[in-house]
């Protein structure tokens, strides 16, 4: 079976993760790449934990199901297919048939909180945590919320101060101890992003010499004993 890789990118909402993970399929190609995000793995809203306010957390752990990600990373990891949920950010649940999924060479997984999760980081052969300034990563998210989830500037700001920056402080920032790489400027920084796609050929190529050097040995042995 050949070597697979599962790459984490992590950091704050609206830093460049999923810009990051993209150009690396680029780089890599799309038939070794795979780009798993943990925004899919969001629970549906009667699930969602609230605040003392009673405001829906969205960047609390406990607001994604990391028990099925986990699951499916395992899966994708030993060469089995996975059914991947999707996720409808107007009406905050699952819909449609789950995606089938094959198993690729590299798996690159992005997400707010993929570093905080244990069993989920532990996994990874390759931990990235993208750094932005908080304000860069506040106006990427207003724009996105208004174009593409239907949201109101007012909702937006009042998510932010409520849950998004405070759960930022308890989670997500404190996870970045955990990475391997740090990557500043998120999908602008090209040589940053060349440089990690260096070292996945690396280990990719690797893994793969030291697979035909343990199968030349088993050859020889077998030689030997007849």
């Amino acid at each position: 079976m050949k070597p697979r890789l599962l790459i984490g990118i992590a950091g704050p909402s609206g830093s460049g993760k999923t810009s990051v993970a993209q150009n690396l399929n680029t780089i890599l190609g799309s038939k070794q790449v795979l780009i798993l995000a943990e925004d899919n793995y969001y629970r549906d809203l009667g699930k969602v934990p609230v605040t003392d306010s009673g405001v829906k957390n969205f960047d609390h752990p406990d607001a994604f199901d990391h028990d099925l990600l986990g699951k499916h990373l395992e899966a994708l990891r030993s060469g089995k297919n996975i059914r991947a949920p999707l996720y409808d950010f107007r009406q905050y649940r699952r819909i449609g048939q789950p995606r089938q999924l094959g198993p690729h060479r590299v798996i690159v997984l992005e997400g707010i909180l993929i570093l905080h999760e244990p069993r989920i980081r532990n996994l990874m052969d390759i931990k990235v945590y993208v750094d932005q300034d908080p304000d860069i990563c506040f106006i990427r998210r207003l724009k996105r919320d208004l174009a593409e989830r239907g949201r109101t500037a007012e909702s937006v700001i009042e998510q932010y101060e409520e849950t998004v920056r405070p759960m930022f402080l308890q989670f997500v920032e404190p996870s970045k101890r955990y990475s391997d790489v740090i990557i500043p400027g998120g999908g602008h920084n090209l040589v940053a992003i060349d440089l990690l796609a260096t070292k996945i050929r690396s280990l990719l190529g690797e893994d793969e010499t030291n697979r035909l050097k343990k199968k030349g040995v088993r050859k020889k042995k077998s030689a030997s004993k007849g």
